[in-house]
């Protein structure tokens, strides 16, 4: 229950600095509003555990399920995401009031559950509460893009001083390749996704030793990178051009300075920390346009394992730090998402769970691509060296960034 309540605590806690009429808001339709994450969580527990698990209990509002159902066809009809933004109603204070009523029962669940009932409930609560910690990280991503929007950019979080130094030159870490095995293995949790662990081939592989920088993405805008097709994937051409793409999302020029936009506001681009909110598309281009490649996701699970461990990030510094003057692999978890070049797909042997648990992943499997390591918006004891994040090509409100990668 300690840690159900601590989860639970910090998302009502990332939603102190917004107010009702910032948590309204839809800026795109891959945004959801924070009124809509904090119903969505408080559902998920109460159809997955509550309603099948807890004796006599009665859903809050029997309309809730249509409304704050994400994508689980097997649980029935949901309202349209491009439209969430449009659900005024329920007010935040009836969805706040839904949240301590799911709490409420979930405490007597978990005090009262036989012992029997556990080797069923225990996965499920489990899954939940990383469920929970992917929507506090989709908060704060979709808090970013509304108030990116705002001529007035607001900041979500107070600026915190940091020492602005050069990045430390980029090094190539060497890996001999061979028969290596990736995936999940022991009794901590993981996504399905995530296994089953498994053997593969990696031909000998050099990885850049930190995440490339905004000064080294700069270089590549100012030789033309987004006006020369030859770096570019036909689909990400495409979207350049339609788009209207000429840098990174949240990169903007004033008075002929660049500027960036933060969770805590605007404030001139920083050259040494890691380029941050790319698309597939874009992290390919620059790795073409650096005669390098991305690296697949196999490439980066063998070698994070070997990575300099990470200082935990102040929890409420919300963007990626420079690299640290030190030798080795850094950056690895908990900076920035790292684009592979790896197609999101399933590992061999892979069966999505029975029932409407097995579409959380399973069912995504398909036109996107898969980003490991973690952000500076991740909880810290979520990310882990298997997770695989997964996007559209396209996507950029992610933090998402790139490390280089090539043959030996």
């Amino acid at each position: 229950m300690t840690r159900y309540e601590a989860v639970r605590a910090r998302t009502v806690a990332l939603t102190g600095p917004l107010s009702a009429e910032d948590q309204q808001i839809q800026s795109m339709p891959d945004v959801s509003p924070t009124k809509w994450h904090l119903a969505h969580m408080a559902w998920f527990f109460e159809t997955f555990l509550l309603v099948p698990r807890l004796p006599a209990y009665q859903p809050f509002d029997e309309q809730f399920g249509f409304l704050f159902n994400s994508y689980y066809e097997a649980v029935g009809e949901r309202w349209p995401r491009p439209e969430r933004g449009l659900l005024s109603r329920p007010s935040l204070d009836r969805v706040l009031a839904y949240r301590r009523h799911v709490d409420d029962h979930m405490a007597v669940l978990i005090g009262t559950a036989p012992a029997a009932a556990w080797p069923d409930i225990e996965p499920v609560l489990e899954l939940g509460l990383h469920h929970e910690q992917q929507h506090q990280e989709l908060i704060l991503m979709d808090i970013k893009h509304v108030f990116s929007l705002n001529p007035l950019f607001p900041a979500y979080a107070a600026a915190r001083a940091q020492l602005a130094s050069p990045a430390p030159p980029l090094d190539w870490i060497a890996h001999p390749g061979g028969l290596v095995e990736i995936g999940h293995q022991g009794a901590t949790f993981a996504f399905d996704n995530e296994g089953p662990r498994h053997k593969t081939w990696l031909d000998p592989f050099v990885l850049a030793s930190r995440l490339s920088t905004c000064g080294e993405y700069l270089a590549f805008i100012e030789d033309g990178g987004y006006a020369r097709p030859e770096f570019w994937l036909s689909d990400g051409w495409a979207a350049v051009r339609r788009e209207g793409w000429e840098a990174p999302l949240y990169w903007l020029r004033q008075d002929g300075e660049r500027l960036i936009f933060t969770l805590s506001g605007l404030r001139r681009l920083d050259c040494s920390e890691p380029v941050s909110h790319l698309s597939f598309y874009e992290a390919d281009a620059f790795a073409r346009w650096s005669s390098r490649r991305l690296p697949t996701e196999a490439e980066w699970e063998v070698a994070a394992q070997a990575a300099v461990p990470a200082e935990p990030a102040p929890s409420d510094l919300f963007h990626p730090r420079a690299a640290a003057p030190i030798c080795g692999l850094q950056q690895m978890i908990g900076e920035l998402w790292q684009w592979t070049a790896s197609p999101y797909g399933p590992y061999p042997r892979y069966r999505p769970p029975e029932g409407p648990i097995g579409e959380y992943n399973g069912k995504f499997m398909s036109s996107q691509m898969v980003l490991r390591g973690g952000a500076a918006v991740t909880p810290a004891d979520h990310a882990r060296s298997t997770y695989r994040n997964f996007f559209p090509p396209q996507a950029r409100w992610a933090f998402s960034g790139v490390r280089l990668a090539d043959d030996a």
